[in-house]
């Protein structure tokens, strides 16, 4: 928006500032572009000591300037609560040497607040954060200073050059690890009314919790949990939590909660061991030629936990022919009316009649 136009918006409406750094400035003002009662979104840098910083001289690292954005909004059609969930669900806020893989000191992710409400509101979603996924957020509350446009070329880039900014997204893996943190909200937000309190909630997403160490997986799993997910063990048949359970619901692994199964394609196969008959997030279990016990057999584990999870044969029913046979002890069953509550919403759908 030019100049001119933001001037004349500003006699009649008492305009407000908001800035943020997420990473590449490109994706946090294509973050913003399109959100109802932003006027501007403008790509550039905030933080450091020297004045009107070129690009360059920002990559290097030697300025103390971190890559932001300055979104202009008007906050008669649109709360700043709003304009932070826009920004949690951008970012990885676990990420402390920059987003994805744009990494250093110019990648650092932080809040610019210009007011006490500001740091207030930014500071309790912060907050709510780390409560919601335990663990200590990278992302900084910082006091905002002077802010330095960037470059012509770097305005609207995603707009101006679609097909590369497209092909870099994709690349950089950024993408790929908002999905892992926030699931279906990944680049969404939960619209805060302008009238509602101005403490923001936002929808639980389930992430997937890095791997403990052997020490921390003793004391978290019980003994059978431990030697059936680190050591290969096979819990007994009939006498396991689910290979019964007739529940509706998914099976998440109990190490780091990925989805794996759901209940729609567990079927009773009469070994006494919960059978599926395909996964529920392929992506998320793996295969491993087993050549224990004197015989080879196709091992199934998960992909980010590495859990062993148990084995699949080609002697289950239609459509696929499968038999995912599983240990419980590999599994955390969540049922539908938990499904929202614990992050994975995404899911609900598949059990609707």
């Amino acid at each position: 928006m030019n100049i001119a136009l933001l001037l004349a918006l500003s006699l009649t409406t008492p305009l407000d500032t908001a800035t943020f750094a997420g990473g590449c400035f490109w994706t946090m003002e294509h973050a913003f572009d399109d959100v109802p009662g932003v006027i501007s979104a403008t790509s550039g840098f905030m933080g450091g000591s020297t004045k009107n910083p070129s690009y360059t001289q920002v990559v290097e690292g030697n300025t103390g300037h971190l890559e932001s954005v300055r979104v202009i909004y008007d906050p008669a059609k649109v709360s700043y609560e709003t304009l932070l969930g826009t920004f949690w669900h951008n970012i990885d806020p676990f990420q402390a040497d920059g987003q994805a893989c744009d990494t250093g000191p110019n990648y650092h992710t932080a809040v610019f607040v210009r007011s006490p409400e500001q740091r207030r509101a930014a500071s309790a979603t912060r907050q709510q954060i780390f409560e919601r996924f335990h663990r200590e957020v990278a992302t900084q509350i910082l006091t905002a200073g002077p802010f330095y446009p960037a470059e012509e070329y770097h305005q609207d880039y995603a707009k101006k050059n679609p097909e590369h900014y497209g092909m870099y997204r994709a690349g950089c893996g950024r993408d790929r690890r908002l999905s892992q943190i926030w699931g279906d909200e990944a680049g969404k937000v939960s619209v805060v009314s302008i009238n509602q309190d101005r403490h923001a909630s936002y929808p639980a997403s389930y992430t997937v919790k890095p791997k403990p160490s052997d020490t921390e997986l003793r004391r978290s799993l019980t003994p059978l949990q431990y030697e059936v997910t680190q050591h290969e063990a096979t819990e007994r048949p009939f006498q396991n939590e689910f290979w019964d359970n007739h529940k509706e619901g998914i099976y998440v692994d109990v190490v780091s909660g990925e989805p794996l199964f759901s209940s729609r394609d567990k079927y009773d196969s009469r070994t006494g061991w919960p059978s599926f008959t395909r996964p529920l997030e392929p992506d998320n279990v793996q295969e491993k030629t087993d050549r224990s016990l004197f015989m080879e057999r196709t091992e199934v584990r998960s992909a980010h936990a590495n859990s062993h999870l148990g084995h699949v044969f080609d002697d289950g029913p239609k459509p696929t022919g499968l038999r995912y046979c599983i240990n419980s002890a590999s599994l955390r069953f969540v049922p539908v009316d938990s499904l929202e509550a614990e992050g994975y919403g995404q899911y609900v759908a598949l059990f609707r009649k």
